[in-house]
């Protein structure tokens, strides 16, 4: 893979760049660049959760971090869980400065339907986790069936990875995302659970190395 090929990471609900540290480890030791970023109000950020007015300042941090990439720069977004919904606004608002999103686990959001779109696990999930997390559930962008573009977010080329030993987010439900959003790329990883970096980073490095070589 080329060098200037750039992982970016985003985590899930209530969680922080910390959770993604075995995958950073291991891309960095095989020589990739590698960015594991805190959402607004997550993890170390400085922010409080009632300061975060919205679901696009809660995701800020990647928006920014995508505008101000370089010109031929190869990004390739990772998202997590609630991440995958980050990750979709991204793409939608920068498209071509994105080489592929992979959605690890994670909500994968299709064009024609809102993204405000929330399950009893994830609830049950945030609640026992560090920080408080907010879904945005009331926020426009959520319930905006028309955000999401054939001509922007459905460019991107998009990767879902199954965690075959989820039982927060199930195999189906999974597997339903992708059957809902055309041209998605499956690739599956028995033995991982829902906390896929943590279950099996050197797998989940492996495959997103695959992608990034796949799509150089």
């Amino acid at each position: 893979m080329g060098g200037d090929t750039h992982f970016i990471l985003v985590h899930g609900l209530c969680h922080g760049a910390w959770s993604w540290y075995r995958v950073v480890a291991s891309l960095q030791s095989a020589g990739h660049r590698v960015t594991a970023l805190d959402m607004a109000a997550s993890g170390p950020h400085p922010a409080r959760l009632d300061e975060v007015s919205s679901f696009e300042e809660y995701s800020r941090p990647l928006l920014d971090a995508v505008a101000a990439s370089q010109d031929g720069e190869r990004l390739v977004l990772v998202g997590h869980s609630h991440g995958g919904l980050s990750l979709a606004l991204a793409m939608e608002r920068f498209p071509r400065k994105i080489t592929a999103a992979v959605f690890v686990a994670a909500a994968l959001p299709c064009v024609g339907k809102h993204m405000g779109i929330t399950t009893e696990e994830d609830l049950a999930l945030a609640k026992m986790l560090v920080r408080p997390g907010n879904q945005f559930l009331d926020d426009p962008v959520m319930k905006d069936a028309a955000l999401l573009t054939d001509a922007n977010y459905g460019s991107v080329k998009k990767v879902y990875v199954i965690a075959k030993a989820d039982y927060s987010s199930t195999e189906e439900m999974q597997r339903w995302m992708v059957a809902m959003s055309h041209d998605t790329e499956l690739q599956e990883i028995a033995g991982a659970d829902h906390a896929v970096m943590n279950s099996t980073p050197k797998e989940l490095c492996d495959v997103l190395v695959k992608i990034a070589d796949k799509y150089d």
